[in-house]
């Protein structure tokens, strides 16, 4: 699930698995383990009714009917809000008053660590058959929703695991290679990357080399250990010398025009993927159903994915399933929310919806590791994400207020990206909005 409320609904991202043919296997052995709905005898007793609150498209229809046939006394109702706003709203709504939250409620990676420094209102999932989790999801998924001390509180979703996108034809036309392999080679770190877009730009003029500051940004930034935040929750600010620099990467490309300087899920950015305004772009899994939505029929073969992401590895998005403590029935939802996110569902929903796993063995199965996306040129687009999924080693700390300061600086490069306003003064405006962000009491 991606960052801001503006983003689009996950559905799109079902392009991704168009080229799968082959049926997810049935699940097996006893109800002790978390991918299993066979019935249990203890499931025929009273009647359970569980709530669980989503956002965008989470693909979880059928999974629920498949519970309910399996465990008879169990009837699944679904709130579902349109947008990350509108999910937040409700959920900070139920959180102040006391009442009213779901049994389940689903939380999107850039701001579950909001909810981290109020744990107490969710339950610790070790408590209710979690295990060891790092057997069973990628060890930066599971810190992600422990907090400190040692409690887990989300159960993890689907990830977005970055690799470059980029557009052959126009690579061709600069004189760049245009197979994947050899794009890859290209891309070691961030000073490569910049490096290759200015020749690029220079013997292409008239197309960017990405398509927006802010979306580099983010790619960037999400690599540092330490952002906005030390690991010890202080607000690092100006500071962090490493965000300082980052900032001026961005910024010098954006001076030497590598920037399309297209806000991010605008019209004008969706128009562009029909043309030649830009010729990469920082690429987790869903977004090549964004690009083949946007760039139909124009951009067929001419996309392609390089199994690289300058710097090592990067995920933007992801979501997590969490209980809250106002649940009357935590021991059900942690079992219904385990079986959701266990492996044989996450590869079903990766199916239907593209959303790519964060459970390790989803990454044995045959249906992932085989999948290609024609669309791009029939690149191996399973076993390109596993690969960029294992690379991501830096577990970033991210403090309560992240999701609001990153909001601030990416806007500031926004302006920058436009001409409305000098990199410097974009800065200075940009710490004192930030620092009055993180000063505002978390949770509120």
């Amino acid at each position: 699930m991606r960052p801001k409320a503006r983003l689009r609904p996950r559905s799109t991202a079902a392009v991704l698995a168009c080229s799968l043919t082959l049926l997810v296997g049935a699940c097996g052995g006893n109800n002790d383990q978390p991918g299993t709905a066979s019935r249990d005898s203890a499931d025929d007793g009273a009647r359970v009714e569980l709530t669980i609150a989503t956002f965008n498209e989470f693909g979880y229809g059928d999974l629920y009917r498949e519970y309910e046939a399996a465990h008879p006394n169990v009837k699944i109702t679904e709130r579902h809000a349109e947008t990350v706003d509108e999910h937040i709203k409700n959920l900070e709504a139920n959180l102040a008053s006391g009442s009213g939250m779901a049994d389940i409620e689903a939380m999107e990676v850039s701001w579950i660590y909001k909810y981290l420094a109020k744990a107490d209102k969710f339950v610790d999932l070790r408590d209710f058959g979690a295990g060891d989790l790092s057997k069973r999801w990628l060890d930066w998924k599971v810190a992600g929703a422990t907090a400190p001390g040692g409690k887990i509180i989300g159960y993890g979703t689907d990830i977005g695991p970055e690799a470059i996108c980029y557009r052959r034809d126009l690579f061709a036309k600069a004189g760049l290679p245009t197979d994947r392999a050899e794009v890859a080679k290209l891309f070691p770190d961030w000073s490569s990357y910049f490096s290759y877009g200015r020749k690029f730009k220079a013997k292409m003029p008239s197309s960017a080399w990405y398509d927006s500051a802010a979306l580099t940004w983010d790619a960037m930034r999400n690599q540092l250990i330490e952002a906005y935040y030390s690991n010890q929750d202080r607000y690092l600010g100006e500071d962090n010398e490493l965000l300082h620099r980052t900032w001026s990467q961005i910024v010098a490309g954006s001076e030497d025009g590598l920037s399309a300087k297209l806000p991010t899920w605008s019209d004008a950015w969706t128009k562009a993927f029909r043309t030649d305004a830009f010729a990469t772009m920082a690429c987790p899994g869903w977004l090549l159903g964004v690009i083949s939505d946007n760039a139909g029929s124009f951009g067929k073969g001419k996309w392609d994915v390089a199994d690289v992401f300058p710097g090592g590895g990067g995920n933007w998005g992801g979501s997590y399933l969490t209980v809250p403590t106002q649940s009357t029935q935590p021991q059900e939802a942690a079992k219904l929310a385990a079986w959701l996110t266990a492996p044989e569902q996450q590869i079903k929903v990766f199916k239907k919806v593209g959303s790519f796993p964060s459970t390790v063995d989803a990454y044995d199965a045959e249906q992932v590791k085989s999948q290609v996306n024609a669309y791009f040129n029939n690149a191996p687009v399973g076993q390109i994400f596993i690969n960029r999924a294992n690379s991501v080693i830096l577990k970033q700390h991210k403090g309560p207020r992240d999701g609001e300061i990153n909001q601030v600086f990416s806007q500031a490069l926004e302006r920058v990206d436009q001409g409305k306003q000098k990199p410097s003064a974009a800065w200075k405006q940009a710490l004192r909005e930030a620092d009055k962000a993180a000063s505002t009491r978390a949770g509120n």
